[in-house]
C-alpha cells in the first residue's frame, strides 16, 4: 500500500478529498512529529518539508518519490541530493501572492505616510506632525522578481497610478509592468525608483544581489522593501545605507539571521519597519496549498502523468 505523509494539520474536508483521490493509500497527517516520524521512510509522497526528512528519506534509502513543499522557498532543502535520487519537488509558489502583496503595500504606505512614526507617538501620547509630506500616487516602483507576488504587486501599483519597472531573468513583457528589464540591467533600474521591492527567491545568483553599490545607485528619497529572503541583501551594507541616509528607509520582513538578533541596529532605526517573516501568513494558506497545488498534482501523479503545478527546476533552485 502506498503512503502519503502530511506534516501539517489539515481539516477533515481536505482529508476526505484526498481519500477520494487515493482511496487505497494510507494517509498520515498532523503537525506533531510523533504522528508522522516513523512513517517517513515508507512514504511515497510527503507534503511539508521537515529536517527529519533529510535524515530518513534523503540520506538513506526510502520510498520517497515526490515532495510537496509547504513553502514557496526551497533553498533550505538538500536539492543536489534530492535531484540525484530523482525525487520530484513541487513548491507552494503562488500561495503568497495576495498576503505578501498586501504586506508590501502596507510597508510602502506605512513608510510613506509615517504610520510607524505615529504609532510610536501614540504610545507616548505625543501629538506631532513628524514632517508628513510624501504620497505614493504617481511614483515609480521597481519590482525585483516578477513572479506571482511581483505580478500582483504590479497590478495593485496601477491603482495608485504608479510607473512599474520589472526585473527578472526574462525581459518578456508582463501585464501591469510598464518596462521590463533583465537582472544584469539592475543598475539602470535602481536610480529611477522611489520604491525598490525585492520579491526574489534565494539562489546562488540572487545571494547578496543587493550590496553597497546597489544602495548607492538608489535615490536618497527611495524606500527599500524586502520580502524575499534576507540573504539576498548584504545586511551590513543595508544598515550602513540607512545610517548614512543613502536611502530614505526600509520595510523588512526577512533577515540574514532569523529571529533578528536583539542587538541588530535595524530594530532601532526610526525609518525602518520590521515584521517577523510573516508577510505570507494568511487564513487561506492550507486551502491554497492543498486545493490549488497539491490536489491537481496528485491527480496527475496517480495517473502517471507530469505534475502540472510548481515543479522545481533543480538547476535554477526554484
Amino acid at each position: 500500500m502506498s503512503k502519503l505523509v502530511i506534516t501539517q494539520d489539515i481539516d477533515n474536508e481536505h482529508l476526505e478529498q484526498l481519500k477520494t483521490i487515493v482511496p487505497n493509500w494510507e494517509i498520515v497527517a498532523g503537525r506533531d512529529s510523533s504522528i508522522w516520524l516513523e512513517h517517513l521512510n515508507d512514504a511515497e509522497v510527503i507534503v511539508g518539508w521537515k529536517k527529519e526528512i533529510a535524515e530518513r528519506c534523503i540520506s538513506t534509502d526510502s520510498k520517497l518519490r515526490w515532495l510537496q513543499s509547504w513553502s514557496a522557498g526551497v533553498n533550505s532543502m538538500p536539492l543536489e541530493e534530492m535531484e540525484k535520487k530523482k525525487i520530484q519537488l513541487t513548491s507552494a509558489n503562488g500561495v503568497h501572492a495576495f498576503p505578501i502583496s498586501e504586506t508590501i503595500f502596507a510597508l510602502m504606505l506605512g513608510l510613506t505616510r509615517k504610520i510607524h512614526t505615529y504609532v510610536r507617538n501614540q504610545q507616548e501620547k505625543k501629538w506631532h506632525h513628524a514632517d508628513m509630506k510624501l504620497e505614493i500616487h504617481g511614483k515609480t516602483v521597481g519590482i525585483i522578481g516578477v513572479g506571482h507576488i511581483g505580478k500582483e504587486t504590479a497590478k495593485i501599483a496601477k491603482a495608485f497610478g504608479m510607473t512599474v519597472l520589472g526585473v527578472r531573468h526574462s525581459d518578456r513583457e508582463e501585464e501591469f509592468v510598464d518596462e521590463m528589464y533583465t537582472t544584469d540591467q539592475l543598475s539602470k533600474v535602481l536610480p529611477r525608483c522611489d520604491y525598490v521591492v525585492v520579491s526574489l527567491p534565494l539562489t546562488d545568483e540572487t545571494h547578496h544581489l543587493f550590496g553597497a553599490e546597489e544602495f548607492k545607485l538608489m535615490k536618497s528619497s527611495a524606500f527599500f522593501i524586502n520580502i524575499g529572503r534576507g540573504e539576498i541583501v548584504v545586511e551590513d551594507n543595508l544598515i550602513e545605507a540607512l545610517r548614512t541616509e543613502e536611502i530614505a528607509g526600509a520595510g523588512l520582513d526577512v533577515f540574514a539571521k532569523e529571529p533578528l538578533p536583539e542587538n541588530s541596529p535595524l530594530w532601532e532605526f526610526e525609518n525602518v519597519i520590521v515584521t517577523p517573516h510573516t508577510s505570507g501568513s494568511t487564513e487561506y494558506y492550507t486551502k491554497r496549498v492543498i486545493e490549488d497545488i497539491f490536489i491537481p498534482n496528485l491527480k496527475s501523479y496517480i495517473q502517471g502523468g507530469i505534475l502540472p503545478k510548481n515543479v522545481v527546476d533543480y538547476k535554477k533552485g526554484y
